[in-house]
Order: structure tokens, then sequence, then C-alpha cells
């Protein structure tokens, strides 16, 4: 049932207006009610073709939705149809939550714009790794996993039983095996008649597998059961990150490379396969989708003399920016590693190795689709109970020098940027900026004894588990605002706290010239600046601010999946 509320009728009615704002055609094939979607699968009865033409709202009461025992209220707004008469009802947090964007949402979370793209020094200290244990029994910790595989391109779990096959379990426990002409798995192992250069102990240099497939598998596993060889070390490179690289450093060359099939072939006396396709992907709006990137496997091109010329040279361009410094992550894989990525995005590489010692792998491929529904799924059950504890237990500590402690400085935030007018994404990233203090390895103690903690790296992927891009990013970029304003606005540092002054120096310090404009260009930056701008505001002690109850319908809303 639903209860009126005061003044909910008048259509002045914030909630009225907006309703009233939004796309009628839009909003009505989104019509929650039984006469339109079926009420088991949730899929729609009707066809676009079924709707009146001149569809139009004539009216919108806001109410209150008498909750089932033990859930939380919800305001809703009831819609009046013209010309047909029908009503239909919505929640307040689905009309947040899925009003129109602009610029577009990450969508299928595919593209760059679903990413945190990376070079190597951005994960020190944090490297997304999981024991296979905690992975298995923790529904939390495997979200956390997934969601790093998702969002970095890659995860690592440690101590994943030696045996034969266990590459299969680890992928079925998140989605499904893809079987190819190499079978349900593959040993990567040296073997007497390779057909493939990744069975010698030949260096390989970054690339993606199976670009030759159509469609190409999404998702590569590699368990480590043996190596004791010399050599054999494992690299990953963000092709989302050099694809951007090359993108601004020569629009040209990228332009060429989104638009020219490449064909990439594999034949052996059992198998013939062929795909045509970009070494770069974009989607309709231009975001990187997918990178095919793999020297051994381009086929003959046959282009006009002149447009292969054009070709080699941005191909050329874009394999040296895989192989510059520092763009390549490096690791050792020890038995009982089991790396999981993103094959259309994340480049994998190997040195060479010896032939004293061994070297065995067991691989294994499946799809981003299966990861992404089981990951959507563990979160229908993720509450925000965790962050709360977050606040009423280590939140509680003393806030590195300040007069306030960590969770007093945190609410003031939120508060603050709530009294500003500011959005809702914004007020839950100022109210949540410094989680990492109280959740990362390195503590907020250790900072101040001269360690960089990256709390807002490891505060951002923690805020990941439940909130989008639109928090998480100012999150992670709070710490780069400080620098970022302490190089333009000389009067910002004048203004910084001891504490803050001294962790400035910390965390490395002003930018300069090159890194101020850099960090100026990113999607999420005028947020972030926002963020440090009311972080530095709130460490007064006799200012009031409500407790971390008074933002949960706010953060509710603002929850993915």
């Amino acid at each position: 049932m639903t209860t009126s509320r005061p003044g909910a009728g008048d259509p002045a009615s914030s909630l009225a207006v907006r309703v009233a704002a939004l796309p009628a055609v839009w909003l009505r094939d989104n019509c929650p009610c039984a006469e339109c979607r079926d009420p088991r699968s949730g899929q729609k009865l009707f066809q676009i073709t079924d709707l009146p033409s001149g569809l139009a709202v004539g009216g919108v009461v806001e109410s209150v939705a008498v909750a089932e025992p033990g859930k939380e209220a919800e305001v809703v707004a009831e819609v009046g149809w013209e010309p047909d008469g029908h009503r239909s009802v919505y929640a307040a947090g689905w009309l947040h939550a899925h009003r129109p964007a602009v610029p577009p949402a990450a969508g299928d979370r595919r593209t760059e714009a679903g990413k945190e793209l990376w070079r190597a020094k951005d994960l020190a200290g944090r490297l997304p790794e999981a024991d296979w244990a905690d992975y298995l029994g923790d529904p939390v910790e495997r979200a956390r996993v997934l969601e790093a595989v998702q969002r970095l391109g890659f995860a690592l779990l440690r101590e994943v039983p030696r045996r034969e096959g266990q590459v299969l379990d680890v992928a079925r426990s998140f989605g499904f095996v893809r079987e190819t002409n190499y079978g349900q798995l593959f040993d990567v192992r040296v073997v007497p008649d390779p057909n493939n250069l990744a069975f010698t102990s030949a260096r390989i240099t970054p690339h993606t597998d199976n670009p030759y497939r159509d469609p190409v598998p999404t998702l590569q596993l590699l368990h480590c059961l043996q190596n004791s060889a010399e050599g054999g070390d494992s690299g990953l490179v963000d092709g989302f990150a050099a694809a951007s690289l090359l993108r601004s450093s020569d629009p040209e060359a990228f332009e060429l490379l989104t638009r020219t099939p490449v064909p990439f072939v594999f034949c052996d006396d059992r198998t013939e396969l062929r795909a045509d396709r970009p070494l770069i992907d974009v989607d309709p709006l231009g975001r990187i989708r997918e990178v095919r990137f793999n020297n051994r496997s381009i086929g003959t091109l046959r282009l006009p003399a002149p447009d292969l010329e054009a070709f080699y040279a941005a191909y050329r361009r874009f394999a040296e920016l895989l192989l510059r410094p520092g763009l390549q992550l490096d690791l050792r894989l020890a038995p009982g590693d089991c790396l999981v990525f993103d094959n259309t995005r994340l480049l994998h590489a190997r040195t060479a190795f010896g032939s004293s010692g061994a070297r065995h792998l067991q691989g294994a491929y499946a799809d981003l689709d299966g990861l992404a529904s089981t990951l959507a799924v563990l979160r229908r059950s993720d509450s925000l109970d965790a962050l709360a504890e977050l606040f009423h237990g280590p939140g509680t500590a003393e806030y590195l020098g300040e007069e306030v402690t960590v969770a007093g400085h945190m609410l003031q935030a939120g508060a603050l940027a709530e009294a500003a007018g500011a959005p809702p994404h914004l007020v839950a990233a100022a109210l949540l900026h410094d989680v990492g203090h109280f959740h990362g390895p390195v503590t907020g103690t250790e900072l101040m004894e001269g360690t960089d903690n990256r709390h807002s790296h490891t505060g951002a992927d923690l805020l990941a588990r439940w909130f989008g891009p639109d928090v998480t990013e100012p999150v992670r970029l709070h710490v780069a605002a400080k620098r970022y304003l302490c190089a333009v606005e000389p009067g910002y540092r004048a203004a910084l706290s001891p504490a803050s002054e001294y962790t400035l120096q910390v965390q490395g310090g002003p930018m300069d010239e090159a890194e101020a404009a850099a960090f100026a260009a990113l999607p999420h930056a005028a947020d972030a600046v926002a963020v440090r701008r009311l972080d530095e505001q709130a460490k007064d002690p006799l200012i009031p601010a409500p407790d971390f109850a008074h933002f949960m319908p706010l953060l509710t809303s603002l929850m993915r999946g």
C-alpha cells in the first residue's frame, strides 16, 4: 500500500518534477507493473508498437510505500498516462539509479568507461589477490576478486590446490569453461612437436590469446603447478591503457588501427581458424572495448600499398607503446597461483626459461558474461553493513594528527557536501573518501610515520564492491587532487593543516606541470577536487554531523547491480 506524503501531489514536488521531465516513452517502456512485465521472469509482455502514439504523462503523485516487515519504506512516484489511462509506480531509488546519463554510463562495463586503466606502478602495494579458501568460503571475498577482474582486468588466486584439472574448478566457480580446439584445458609446457610457441621455452612478448577465433575467449586462466625453471616469469600489460596512450599521442594512428581489419590466422593439421578484426576495437561511442594483438598470428594483409604503409607505421607505434618501460607488471607465478585475466584487454607475456627445472601451467578459457552474472548475483545480497561497521569500529580512532576522529571527519565531509547541494554521488564520495585508512594493508599510523598507505586506492577498491566509478573514482583521486591543488593554487597549500602538509610530502609533494595537466584531463578530476576541498574543511571538532545511518538511504540508492 502507499500513503500520501504532505504536499506530495503538488506539482512542485521535486520527485514529481523530475519524473515529469523524463522522456515519456522511455518511462512507460520501463513500467514495472504486472500488466507490462511477467512477475516471475521480469520480461516485458508488450511490444514497443503496442504503446499508444502521443504518449504523455497525465499526472504524478509522490507517495511512501509501506514496506514488507523488516524492510525500509521507500518513496515512490505514481504516474498516470494519457491517452490510455494506464498507471505505473516507480521507486525513487530505481529512478535515480537508472536516470538518463550524460555522458552515457558504462553499459555492459566492457569498455574503458567501466575500467580502471593502469601502469605497473599504479598497482604497487595493492595487487588484486586472495587466498583460494577465502575466495570459496566468503561471498564478499569472491565478489571482491571478481570485481577486480572486471575493473582492473585480472586477479591472482593463491594456494589453489596443485592438482591436474583444478583450473577447471576455478573457472566453474564463476562461470563456464569455453572448450576450444585445445580442449577444455591445455598444458603450457615444453612439448616435442609444438603447434604453438606457447608450448616451447621461448620468450613471448605481450599478446592476447586466440585472436583468430570468433568470438574470442574473453577470459583466460593460468594455474601454476610447477615453476622451478630459471626464467619463465610472467608479465601483464593493460592494453586499454596502451591504446589510450596511443589515442592521446597519435590520434591518427589510433583511428587507423580501429578501422583496419587484420587477418588473424591459426592452422595445424586438424584446425583452420581465421578472424578479421582491428587491433583496437571501439564501441559506437568511440570507447575502447577490445584489444587484439598477437604478432605470431597476424596473416598477410591485402590492402593498397599506401594503406599498407600507413597501417604498418601505426602498428609499429602501438607495438612500441606495449613494450614501453613501466607499463608491464612483472610477476612470477608460484606453484598454487592461478591467474584470471581479461583476454580482450590485458596482454600477457613471459620470459624465456632454461631446460633445467620444470615449468608447468594448466590453462583454460571462460567468458566475462559468466563472471559478470555471478558477480551481480553475489551483489544482490550484499549490504552496506560492512561500511557501517567501519564507521562504528576503526573509524572511531584518532584522525592522523587532527582534532577529530576518522569517522567524524568523513561524516563532516558528507554533511558539508549535502548542505552545499552536491549531487548524491559526490555526497557519497565525500562521506567515504578516507575508508582506506582503516581498510588497506598499510595503516594511517604508518602514513604518519613516513610510509604512503595509498589509502585513496585501497578505499576506492573497497567501495567498488558497492558503487560505480562516479563514487569510487573521486575517492581514488582525492589524494592526487591535493597534490594538484598545491601545484596550481598556492593559497590552497598555505591553508593546509600541519598534519596535511606532512602527509603531502609523504604522498609525493605538489605535482609538476605535466602531472597537473594529466590530472586535470582525467574524467573524474573535477569531482576529486571538490572532495578534496570538502576534506580540508571537515576537521572542526565543533561542527556537528549526522551519524552514518543518516546517509544510508542515499548510499542505498547509489548501489549498483
